[in-house]
């Protein structure tokens, strides 16, 4: 755990998020998923930096169950293709029981996502992996909040 805390990702995450944001209107509930571990943890350390509470899944099916116990999901950050249910149907299926549900993709795989489908619900997004940190930052906040908080003016 000391390792993680030490290393320079972490570091450049800390630096690079206490940047970009500004206080949250709100504090958001975000639901992460990916079959990746290593994108799971990056990403929920950047929403964990700006500030949002993350519920973090593997796959669709243990993301639905997570989804059962949360209540509200302000955002859901999922990647595209998964092994057992995509992350498209995932965001189907959550969004029968909130239909206002953001969803952010995160795919390597942009060429596949149009393919299939010509453009993006209301409240969708995607994001190309690998993606940066202020990437991923300004997608949340665009998402979330309709612009970029880091643009804000101080009052």
């Amino acid at each position: 755990m000391e390792l993680i805390q030490k290393s320079p990702v972490l570091t450049f995450v800390k630096s690079h998020v206490s940047q970009m944001k500004t206080t949250p209107r709100r504090s958001c509930n975000v639901l992460i998923v990916d079959d990746e571990e290593a994108v799971r943890m990056f990403v929920e350390r950047v929403v964990q930096e700006a500030g949002h509470k993350t519920t973090t899944a593997a796959d669709g099916p243990e993301a639905i169950e997570a989804a059962s116990k949360l209540g509200t999901i302000d955002l859901l950050i999922t990647d595209l293709m998964m092994p057992m249910m995509s992350g498209d149907e995932l965001a189907r299926r959550l969004r029968q029981n909130q239909p206002s549900l953001k969803v952010l993709h995160l795919t390597g795989f942009s060429d596949r996502l149009f393919k299939e489908r010509t453009t993006l619900w209301q409240d969708e997004a995607f994001l190309e992996k690998p993606c940066s940190v202020k990437g991923l930052m300004e997608a949340m906040e665009l998402l979330l909040f309709g612009r970029l908080q880091s643009t804000r003016k101080a009052t």
